[in-house]
């Protein structure tokens, strides 16, 4: 099986491997697709530079998992797509071209996880998912609600992007750690209450794991996670930050249930926007990757 785009050299990729522990494509059941998309932020800036900044400090995650108590990698493999440049002045065609490369490893019967790039990568790293998946569920991690109809113009903004995924007439979505709405989402919030579930932020305190993950009961889940859904004390580099946010664990326990209830097939982490000088948040973005891939196949 050949890939069908570059790879990067195993010790420039996700985890930074050395040569002699990686796998080629034809082995691998995950493929890292960095999609660094800065088109419509609307408030901080440098997504575009969140994709590099995550394979860069994912070089310094351990491999060991101290839940599942061995090397998860070793079970599943992982390739890094070459990451070419974007173009964020015309959003509708990059996340066609985006729809194109998850499309492509989806059809290889691979799992996809996409770094951006701010969230309107998602509608385009989705849509191989719901036109193949009658039962595909979104489990959608957040500060923002993303309902708006576009946003500054943009029909595509990352402000639009569940909207824009929920065109789609019958994927639901499970939305969590949501703190911030308009008052313009909030007629096509209540005529999609069958649709769209909410854990709100507020909540958070009284938050049951089990009632997170129940809908996502034997169906297949996409995870779509935009970074500013973490508190900003622990991920202040992003660029639409909100207080009151998620903690890692608060995370994990829910990605760990979820994978147990459904299966996640694939996957994207946006919004990092890297700040230089300080590692913690890129590394966070990516020891979050390696924990979702973890999850995703764990048995």
């Amino acid at each position: 099986m050949t890939a069908p785009f570059d790879i990067l050299p195993s010790e420039e990729g996700f985890l930074g491997l050395p040569a002699l522990e990686a796998v080629d494509y034809a082995a691998a059941k995950a493929v890292i697709i960095p999609f660094g998309l800065e088109g419509s932020v609307s408030y901080g800036g440098g997504t575009a530079r969140g994709p590099a900044a995550m394979i860069e400090a994912s070089h310094q995650v351990e491999l060991f998992d101290e839940d599942l108590w061995r090397e998860p990698l070793r079970e599943f493999g992982v390739v890094t797509m070459r990451e070419t440049p974007v173009d964020g002045s015309d959003i509708k065609a990059a996340i066609d071209k985006l729809a194109n490369l998850t499309g492509a490893v989806l059809a290889d019967d691979k799992f996809p996880l996409v770094f951006g790039g701010e969230h309107s990568i998602t509608p385009g790293a989705i849509r191989p998912f719901l036109e193949q998946f009658d039962d595909l569920i979104i489990l959608h991690f957040d500060a923002h609600a993303d309902l708006r109809d576009g946003y500054d113009g943009e029909h595509y903004s990352h402000a639009a992007a569940i909207r824009r995924v929920l065109d789609h007439p019958t994927v639901p979505v499970v939305s969590v750690g949501i703190r911030n709405i308009s008052a313009e989402e909030i007629p096509f919030l209540e005529a999609n209450r069958h649709r769209i579930t909410i854990h709100w932020g507020k909540d958070r305190e009284k938050w049951r794991v089990e009632d997170i993950v129940a809908p996502l009961k034997g169906r297949r889940i996409y995870l779509t996670f935009d970074l500013d859904g973490f508190d900003g004390s622990v991920m202040p580099a992003t660029g639409t930050p909100e207080p009151g946010g998620l903690f890692w664990n608060d995370a994990i326990n829910i990605i760990r249930a979820a994978s147990k209830m459904g299966k996640i097939v694939g996957a994207d982490i946006n919004e990092l926007a890297p700040i230089d000088g300080f590692h913690a948040p890129n590394f966070l973005a990516a020891k979050l990757a390696y924990k979702i891939l973890s999850y995703s196949f764990a048995t």
